[in-house]
């Protein structure tokens, strides 16, 4: 058989296949929409939610964000954290919106320190359905998962391409004393070793300058370890009015921030 039939043979059959293929790595997705999904871990269901965005809002490989909830969001409905900061932005912007979005939810009475196992199975599982960039990877989480962020970043700091803590500390606020960073809670000076350790990964900490529940003394003692460390893209927001609630400033009041965001790239 000549060479030239041969080629058109090869292009006839190997053509549907390769578009096929791409079809299948990169799905056409409409609008923007929450999925629920489920993760076994040590022989039990957690649920779980996923914002997945229009093909047209991220692409065929969109960038991904955790979002760790607060306290008040624990259980096994797996649809709570989706109620609340940046799940409540996501709901008002929900066909622009251009990233995966993984809500992982904490078991009642435990924290995000005895979760680090399920979060990296919801992340890992939800990047390879819906063809996340782990390039553009981003931590995010509001009070208990101000915490959190800190507690994963520690575990993986290759992981994420930026953090944003929302209303976090790194010690226990009062007599909480579950609530706090295990992974530097041995250590004389935390603030340090957490600068040190993630002055290279861009962070962004919020916090209300009048929050009665957890203090911004933390924070306020992370920023200057972090610059103290020598990080180049380390950012503080103070709200001068707010007290707990300072993701709702954070996410839906600060747009410079999606910006920023979405411009780190590992």
């Amino acid at each position: 058989m000549p060479l030239p039939i041969k080629l058109m043979v090869f292009l006839l059959v190997a053509l549907p296949c390769v578009l096929l293929s791409a079809c299948a790595s990169a799905p056409k997705r409409a609008g923007g929409t929450f999925l629920e999904r489920s993760i076994d871990i040590g022989g039990k269901q957690h649920r779980y939610q996923v914002f997945v965005p229009s093909t047209h809002a991220g692409g065929g490989e969109p960038p991904v964000i955790v979002f760790l909830h607060g306290t008040g969001e624990r259980g096994n409905d797996g649809a709570k954290p989706t109620l609340v900061g940046i799940g409540s932005y996501i709901r008002a912007h929900q066909e622009t919106f251009p990233a995966i979005v993984v809500f992982p939810q904490a078991p009642d009475d435990t924290e995000w320190s005895d979760n680090v196992d399920l979060v990296f199975a919801e992340l890992d599982a939800a990047t390879r359905e819906f063809h996340g960039d782990r390039n553009r990877t981003y931590l995010t989480g509001l009070s208990m998962g101000g915490y959190g962020v800190w507690e994963m970043a520690l575990h993986a700091p290759e992981r994420f391409a930026a953090l944003v803590p929302v209303c976090g500390a790194v010690k226990p606020p009062g007599d909480e004393r579950a609530l706090l960073v295990t992974a530097v809670a041995k250590e004389a000076d935390p603030y340090a070793v957490i600068a040190q350790r993630l002055r290279r990964t861009p962070v962004w900490i919020f916090h209300g300058a009048k929050d009665d529940q957890v203090l911004p003394n933390d924070d306020r003692k992370l920023i200057v370890a972090f610059r103290a460390a020598g990080a180049t893209d380390a950012h503080y927001t103070e709200f001068p009015d707010a007290n707990h609630n300072s993701w709702d400033p954070a996410y839906s009041r600060t747009p410079e921030l999606w910006t920023w965001l979405f411009a780190q790239k590992r």
